[in-house]
């Protein structure tokens, strides 16, 4: 997750085609039950997104691209930074491995490998700052060695809060003073390589964290004041937040580098701005922006840009926020939230979903309300949550109106879905039950768990085999 704290500045100064080209999607999954690689590859090509940005390079993933006319980026997590940084020879192995044996004809279309994932975040404390860029640099030369370094590039994902503007507007830019120097060498790097800067921005972020930020700042609709910094006029976050990197740019001699938006998007459940009326909004203002082509002030033009992000993700770390595992654009099954433009051109529908998504069978599990001994509801609660996913529960989200039988019952039914509906993960003492009845409340969804990817590939497998040795019988 990326932002920029304009905050105090801001809050003063506020006293044509069918085709998205340019427009690719983040993929993780983090979800206790993902859907299959085939349907993701599907749902892209049905909504005309042609790049996708994943977190790894998990060849079995990486393989289901192949020949779909999709641009890749491949991604190499923070807790192999190091292994990278370390072994000019493990990185070679690893680019054979995870892209030379992907760029046979009609095979993947690799575009870049992404080095960490916003490893200078304030919250790592320097924990990657020694090995970042000695990755990148390994990863880079692998690729020439190979061959591939005019074609395929790689650069780092990186949290707007690599710069920063202080109190001012975006005029004042520069990266923040303990990485200048390492990032002015990685943004020449860049600029020796012809390699892109990636940058993760979110304006919702700013209005998360700050009850004073000035709602209107972080949409595209121009209905706030505009605010003007050095000559030029502001009417939303993205764009002040954009030229502020623009600006730090320049001042460690690399304008000219290219910039991609890595990550950009608005949440729609567990906090109280994250909901569908507002993500609506941003969205719809986006992508008449996005349709444009016209930048911002100081970066003028066309922009590649990365929804954050496709599906949400049941596992994700909420630490920033119960938010953080409801960015999807579509829900966890592949179903889309809401009707969207992705061309800006005024044409807004209903984006295609998932198709033949297989969820497990029509079975809840809520609290057993003729249970003798509920002392145990709070720990038993504590325990569901703590291994599941309750954020739609929190203040702002879905199912934050449900009555106290209705959250204990929300809580066990997760724990019960994300465990497979295994019959021993709706126990609890006695104070849960099996029911066939959608326990679902209003607006508050009691979800469905997913069929395992790996229990179909399996049963795909185990089928293949029968098929084959009764193939085999009738031959003898």
């Amino acid at each position: 997750m990326a932002h920029i704290k304009f905050l105090i500045w801001a809050c003063c100064l506020a006293l044509s085609t069918s085709f998205a080209y340019g427009l690719g999607v983040n993929w993780g999954t983090q979800a206790a039950q993902t859907l299959p690689p085939s349907t993701i590859v599907q749902m892209l090509k049905d909504n005309k997104i042609d790049k996708v940005k994943l977190f790894d390079s998990d060849h079995w993933t990486v393989k289901y691209f192949a020949g779909t006319g999709i641009e890749v980026m491949l991604g190499l997590p923070n807790n192999q930074l190091e292994k990278f940084a370390n072994d000019y020879d493990f990185a070679k192995e690893w680019v054979k491995n995870n892209v030379s044996a992907h760029l046979y004809n009609g095979g993947v279309d690799i575009k870049f490998v992404a080095v960490g994932n916003e490893p200078f975040l304030k919250a790592y404390n320097g924990s990657f700052l020694k090995s970042t860029f000695p990755a990148l640099q390994n990863v880079q030369k692998a690729l020439n060695s190979a061959g591939l370094g005019d074609k395929i590039k790689a650069t780092i994902p990186q949290n707007a809060d690599v710069y920063e503007s202080g109190n001012s507007g975006p005029s004042q830019g520069n990266f923040r003073s303990d990485i200048r120097d390492l990032m002015q060498k990685i943004c020449r790097f860049f600029k020796d390589n012809n390699a892109p800067f990636l940058v993760n921005i979110y304006p919702f972020l700013s209005l998360h964290e700050n009850k004073h930020f000035p709602i209107e700042f972080a949409f595209f609709d121009g209905q706030t004041k505009a605010v003007r910094d050095n000559g030029i006029s502001y009417t939303n976050m993205f764009d002040a937040n954009l030229d502020t990197l623009v600006v730090s740019l320049k001042k460690a001699s690399c304008s000219g580098v290219k910039i991609i938006i890595g990550e950009i998007g608005w949440p729609t459940d567990g906090d109280l701005y994250a909901n569908v009326t507002l993500a609506k909004r941003f969205y719809s203002g986006f992508f008449k922006k996005m349709a444009t082509k016209k930048g911002t002030p100081l970066y003028p033009g066309f922009i590649e840009y990365y929804l954050f992000s496709l599906t949400d993700e049941n596992q994700k770390s909420i630490l920033p926020g119960s938010f953080e595992r409801h960015w999807g654009i579509f829900r966890y099954d592949g179903k889309p939230k809401f009707p969207m433009d992705i061309t800006g051109q005024g044409h807004e529908t209903m984006p295609i979903g998932a198709k033949n998504v297989k969820y497990l069978e029509n079975k809840w599990c809520v609290l057993n309300k003729y249970a003798e001994d509920k002392g145990k509801l709070p720990s038993s609660v504590q325990y569901a949550c703590s291994r599941s996913d309750c954020t739609a529960v929190d203040y702002g989200g879905s199912c934050n109106k449900l009555d106290g039988d209705g959250n204990v019952s929300y809580a066990f039914n997760m724990y019960f879905q994300m465990n497979g509906q295994d019959v021993e993960s709706c126990v609890f003492d006695g104070l849960a039950q099996i029911v066939e009845k959608n326990a679902s409340v209003d607006n508050c969804l009691f979800p469905i768990g997913l069929e395992s990817v790996g229990v179909r590939i399996g049963f795909d497998a185990i089928l293949n085999i029968l098929v084959g040795f009764f193939l085999f019988l009738t031959l003898l």
